[in-house]
């Protein structure tokens, strides 16, 4: 694709919710660069290592580009005429709540709007809910219990103006890399600032803490319970603020002042000591910024870790003012614009409540719907339920992958498999979800996409598009005014662009709002220059008031009180923590997953990038040395982790970051990148009995060594299909894949082998076999390119990925070249790099030792010498270990 003149678009991440914004450049001859953009609010410029990498992730290998019923091509009025008439069929026989979407915060707002217009205001059920229920439903409970609303009271400056932030379940630095940059800046400017970070794990975000709590699986509650009485004990309470605009309070602390000092310390595992100074360093700053992710949230007692949190906040008053408040981060791009929308089964849009008569009235009157729901719809995990029982028969998925994602996966998979009618809208067209679906809608993607989100902050930006459409893919919100209008709900959906939808979004937020609701964005709603929308946050300006771009403005809730409860005063929530215990003698462990720094989710889009693909290439799990050697665990062997529903498969890294008796491992891999690594089949479907979020951080489980008897690895051009090992994990890299191999046994063709992993059959072969040592290397050529390598030994293959990797892109014109990868061993002359540690910048780990051996002894020098540690800053911490680890060699 050529254009004649090159151009830059501004738009948004479609990554976490720090909502950064990005700088799309598409040069002359249609390829594309991104930066960071320094006018946007949320990140001045910043990017982080999966930003920095969008431009290698909107290729069209592996796209949905058309309609599909039952694995058939298909036209769009078929497929959608199917759609429609299947819902309206399982309505008419079976009634409204025998339907359900499953949607997402990876859609837009104007999508997301769309959906829950058609599902709670005409088809007339709640049955719709998200993957935002994962992240941050805890969250969205809490806030409501305690202000009447769901609402942020801060804002991400807060962070910089604060005295202390106390960082709870979250690892800032690999999550949200850019808030955690901004946090290091403003540290750097005033070095008082202390960070406490709260987690089980010793993750890198404690590189920039100045007390880090290992505290123990789900005792939040009892930190924060006990903080609460700790206040009221020293007199640290802003009583005025109390009297003034709290309700509660006497209840609360009454709850709280039952546990001791002793027995926080016996639920958190943390000494009393410990405790002491962390609790008199909250009680003497009045500065103090608690964020909080899904540490708090993914728990059978989330929502009562949110209230904890905001109890302390509220009795002493620091909410709402500058560097002060508690601070939820949110995980996907536009959570917080679904929440906005009335996302969740158990929410209105607007932020009106479903069980209130008055909102359901007014909301059903503004849409002139047939029908509006009259009670909360099934969540997440009670919907798959719902599926798996019968009582759902026709389920539309959009834009998410709960094959994979959801709590006990393996019942969902097979809900969804045994369901009678699944819809599936994706991008892509082969993902563990995708290939059970009766028919699959393409959607646009990143960069073709058109219309808002809304960050952490509150703040609403545009993602506009600059890509071409490609094949006959559409918009979500598209395909979903075109099933409403072959419903029969044709002039509600008659919308032909996403402006239409934000403008209708925005007037439903005004309308009859006369300051009882939070959201209200009213005075965008005759916006005339959508594409022009600046970033801003709300509450926007009054009605009537010129409208000028907000920019770097922060609106802040709730410093003069002004509640949304009915008598305006919030509300504290008594809290009395339990202590579970969930390991048994076969499940002796505790389990907690995640994310980790370069992969996002399920890996659908980042799985595209070789740079994100190559500093953490296959599925692992963490172990403290103790447990590792208690059950028999080496660094990098094979680890089989299980739990009642099921195992996996994963590598093993001993570290003693990680706490004792708990593991850690990420939740990316899925069967499209690893052979038996779906890690939330190994989750239960426990949830808090509030919000209905589930406990995905506190699972008992066991691990065991994976006997192999042979170990693989490989390069190849072409993407592996199918391959014949007990484990595998394939990974991007520039010019193909890398593949890891484990067999238990070593009776195996190696030379077939190879043949099925890349073409052989018309390729010049060189072969080395040693079959009494079990070492193999076969490498196939195609003229002077590689096709592709395996190498093959009874112990872990000694060769370097990375140079690997790089031949596949090399002209290997000679015998010797071609031998040298049959060696498996760069010539002289040419240095290894090592494992990826900067993914902004492709520098590994033999360079920074090589630099820091030259005399670079810090962070900063090193990043002066390789750039390594320069743009997202969220692999300085592995640098600095790597500065330290040399150190100590020099000395010895």
């Amino acid at each position: 694709m050529e254009i004649d003149e090159a151009r830059e678009v501004r738009t948004t991440c479609p990554y976490c919710g720090v909502g950064c914004g990005v700088l799309a450049k598409i040069a002359t001859d249609g390829q594309v660069s991104v930066r960071g953009d320094p006018d946007h609010p949320a990140n001045f410029g910043r990017l982080c290592s999966k930003g920095s990498a969008l431009a290698e992730t909107i290729g069209l290998d592996g796209r949905l580009l058309h309609p599909q019923i039952h694995d058939h091509g298909s036209s769009w009025d078929k497929a959608l005429d199917l759609v429609a008439s299947t819902f309206c069929q399982t309505i008419a026989e079976h009634g409204p709540d025998a339907v359900a979407f499953y949607v997402s915060g990876q859609l837009l707002t104007e999508d997301y709007y769309l959906a829950n217009k058609l599902m709670k205001g005409f088809v007339g059920s709640a049955n719709i809910d998200t993957n935002s229920r994962l992240c941050m439903a805890s969250s969205v409970a809490g806030h409501r219990r305690a202000f009447g609303s769901d609402t942020v009271p801060g804002t991400y400056e807060d962070m910089e103006l604060s005295d202390l932030i106390v960082l709870v379940g979250s690892n800032l630095a690999w999550c949200h890399p850019v808030l955690y940059q901004r946090i290091a800046a403003a540290r750097e400017k005033r070095p008082e600032m202390k960070v406490v970070l709260v987690d089980p794990r010793r993750t890198v975000t404690s590189d920039i803490a100045d007390m880090h709590l290992a505290i123990a699986p789900d005792g939040d509650v009892a930190l924060f319970t006990g903080l609460l009485a700790w206040l009221g004990q020293h007199n640290a309470l802003d009583r005025a603020y109390i009297t003034a605009h709290t309700s509660g309070f006497g209840q609360a602390l009454f709850a709280a002042s039952a546990l001791n000092l002793a027995g926080v310390a016996a639920a958190t595992g943390l000494s009393e000591d410990e405790l002491g100074r962390f609790y008199s360093l909250f009680a003497r700053t009045e500065k103090t910024v608690t964020v909080y992710s899904q540490g708090v949230n993914q728990s059978s007692q989330g929502t009562d870790k949110v209230n904890a949190i905001i109890n302390c906040h509220l009795a002493t008053g620091r909410i709402g003012k500058p560097g002060a408040g508690p601070f939820s981060v949110t995980g996907q791009p536009n959570a917080m614009g679904g929440r906005e929308v009335g996302g969740m089964a158990n929410m209105l849009a607007a932020h009106m409540e479903i069980e209130n008569p008055e909102h359901r009235e007014r909301v059903q009157r503004f849409w002139n719907a047939p029908a509006i729901a009259g009670k909360p719809g099934l969540k997440a995990v009670d919907m798959f339920k719902a599926v798996a029982d019968g009582r759902i028969k026709a389920l539309w998925i959009m834009a998410t992958n709960p094959v994979d994602s959801m709590p006990d996966a393996g019942a969902v998979e097979a809900a969804i498999k045994a369901c009678p009618f699944v819809v599936v809208s994706d991008v892509l067209a082969e993902t563990d979800t995708v290939r059970h679906a009766h028919v699959r809608l393409p959607a646009t993607a990143w960069g073709e996409k058109d219309g808002t989100v809304t960050n952490s902050e509150r703040r609403i930006s545009r993602q506009r598009a600059f890509l071409p459409v490609p094949g006959e893919a559409r918009p979500d919100w598209w395909i979903i005014a075109e099933v409403a209008r072959r419903m029969g709900f044709d002039g509600a959906f008659a919308h032909e662009t996403p402006a239409e939808i934000f403008a209708e979004h925005a007037a439903l937020s005004a309308f009859e709002n006369d300051g009882e609701r939070d959201f209200d964005i009213g005075a965008y709603a005759g916006v005339e220059d959508y594409d022009a929308l600046a970033p801003f946050q709300w509450p926007g300006p009054s009605p009537g008031t010129p409208l000028t771009p907000t920019g770097h403005q922060s609106i802040r809730f709730f410093a003069n009180g002004n509640f949304y409860t009915p008598d305006r005063k919030a509300r504290f929530i008594p809290i009395r923590p339990t202590v579970e215990t969930r390991i048994t003698s076969d499940f002796p462990l505790i389990l907690n997953t995640g994310r980790i720094r370069d992969h996002w989710h399920t890996m659908t889009r980042t799985g595209k990038s070789p740079r994100l693909s190559q500093h953490i290439a296959e599925p692992l799990v963490e172990i403290h040395p103790v447990d590792a050697q208690r059950h028999g665990i080496g660094d990098a062997d094979i680890a089989r982790v299980s739990t009642p529903r099921g195992e996996v498969l994963v590598r093993a890294l001993v570290t003693t970051r990680q706490r004792r008796g708990s593991l850690f491992a990420p939740m990316h891999w899925t069967d499209q990148f690893a052979a038996r690594a779906r890690l939330d089949t190994l989750t239960a479907s426990l949830t808090d009995p509030v919000s209905g979020q589930p406990a995905l951080k506190h699972v008992a489980a066991s691990i065991e060594k994976f006997t192999a008897r042979t170990f693989g690895f490989a390069v190849t051009r072409k993407r592996p299909t199918t391959m014949a090992a007990d484990y595998w994990a394939v990974a991007r890299c520039r010019g193909g894949w890398r593949v890891e191999l484990a067999f238990a046994n070593d009776d195996v063709d190696w030379t077939a082998f190879a043949g099925s992993l890349f073409d052989t059959e018309d390729a010049e072969v060189l072969a080395y076999h040693d079959r009494e040592a079990g070492q193999h290397r076969i490498a196939a050529f195609d003229g002077e390119h590689l096709t592709g390598a395996l190498f093959i030994a009874p112990g872990p293959v000694a060769v370097s990925r990375g140079w690997a990797a790089e031949q596949l892109g090399e002209v290997h014109a000679s015998q010797r070249q071609r031998f040298r990868i049959v060696a498996g061993r760069a010539g002289a002359g040419r240095p290894d790099a090592g494992a990826t540690v900067c993914s902004c910048f492709n520098v590994g780990v033999n360079q920074i030792t090589a630099a820091a051996a030259a005399g670079c002894t810090t962070v900063d020098a090193i990043g002066a010498a390789l750039k390594a540690g320069t743009n997202c800053g969220s692999c300085r911490s592995e640098i600095r270990a790597i500065i330290a680890a040399n150190q100590v060699q020099a000395a010895e």
